[in-house]
C-alpha cells in the first residue's frame, strides 16, 4: 500500500512538473513572438539606446562559432542604426573573458571603440538584461542571440520594463549541439519565469554607466 502511494505521488509530481514546464514555455513564447523582427525591419525602430549582444562560450584564441554568429549579426544591425553596441558576457576571472573577445571581433570588423560598451558582469541572461536597464540605463534595445535563447531574453526584458526587440543570429551547423541547447533552455525558461516575478538585483550592480559616454570607459 505504501509503495503504491509513493508511486502515485511520484507520478503526480512528474505530471505537475511537465504541465508547469509547458505552461511557462508556451506563455513566454506567446508574450515575445511579436518582438522578434527581421534585419530589414530594424531601421523602423526609433530611439534605440543600444544593440545588446549576449555572450556565450569564448576561447583564448577567439569566440566560439555561436558567439561569432551573434557578433556578426550585431555588426550587421549596428550598420543600420545610429547607436551603441553593448556586449554583455562573463568576465568573472582573468583567465576567462567573453567580453574583450567580443570587443576584439567588433574592432576587427571596423567598429569605432567609442561605440563599444562592455558589461563584464553578464554572468547570466538575467544579469545581462537587468544590468542593461539598471546599470547602463537603456530604455530600448535590440537583442542579438540565437532563436532558442531569444524567447527568454525578450521575456526577461519585458518583465524588467525594458523595451526590447530581437534579431536572431544564425544557428551553428551542429544539430546535436543545438538540440542540447534547446533542451537546456526549456528548463532555464522555467527558472527565470519564477525569478523575474521577484526581480532580484543582479549579483553585481555598481555605479550607473551612461551610454551617452565614450564606450572606452568600460574597457578592462
Amino acid at each position: 500500500m505504501m509503495k503504491k502511494k509513493l508511486l502515485l505521488t511520484i507520478l503526480w509530481i512528474i505530471i505537475i512538473s511537465v504541465v508547469l514546464t509547458l505552461f511557462c514555455n508556451l506563455y513566454m513564447l506567446s508574450k515575445t513572438n511579436n518582438k522578434i523582427i527581421d534585419v530589414s525591419e530594424v531601421s523602423k525602430i526609433e530611439s534605440v539606446d543600444a544593440i545588446l549582444v549576449l555572450g556565450c562560450k569564448a576561447y583564448s584564441y577567439g569566440p566560439s562559432q555561436m558567439l561569432e554568429k551573434r557578433l556578426n549579426k550585431g555588426f550587421e544591425v549596428y550598420n543600420l542604426l545610429d547607436t551603441k553596441l553593448l556586449l554583455s558576457g562573463d568576465h568573472g576571472t582573468k583567465t576567462y573573458d567573453e567580453v574583450n573577445t567580443m570587443r576584439d571581433v567588433m574592432l576587427n570588423l571596423g567598429v569605432d571603440s567609442k561605440d563599444i560598451f562592455l558589461d563584464h558582469a553578464g554572468f547570466s541572461t538575467y544579469d545581462s538584461i537587468y544590468r542593461a536597464k539598471y546599470v547602463f540605463e537603456a530604455k530600448r534595445v535590440v537583442i542579438i542571440t540565437q532563436k532558442y535563447h531569444m524567447t527568454r531574453a525578450l521575456y526577461l526584458a519585458n518583465e524588467l520594463g525594458l523595451d526590447a526587440y530581437g534579431v536572431v543570429a544564425d544557428d551553428i551547423p551542429y544539430k546535436g549541439i543545438m538540440l542540447k541547447n534547446e533542451i537546456r533552455e526549456i528548463l532555464a525558461r522555467d527558472k527565470d519565469f519564477f525569478k523575474v516575478i521577484f526581480k532580484p538585483k543582479s549579483k553585481y550592480v555598481g555605479e550607473t554607466i551612461s551610454l551617452l559616454q565614450d564606450g572606452n570607459i568600460t574597457e578592462g
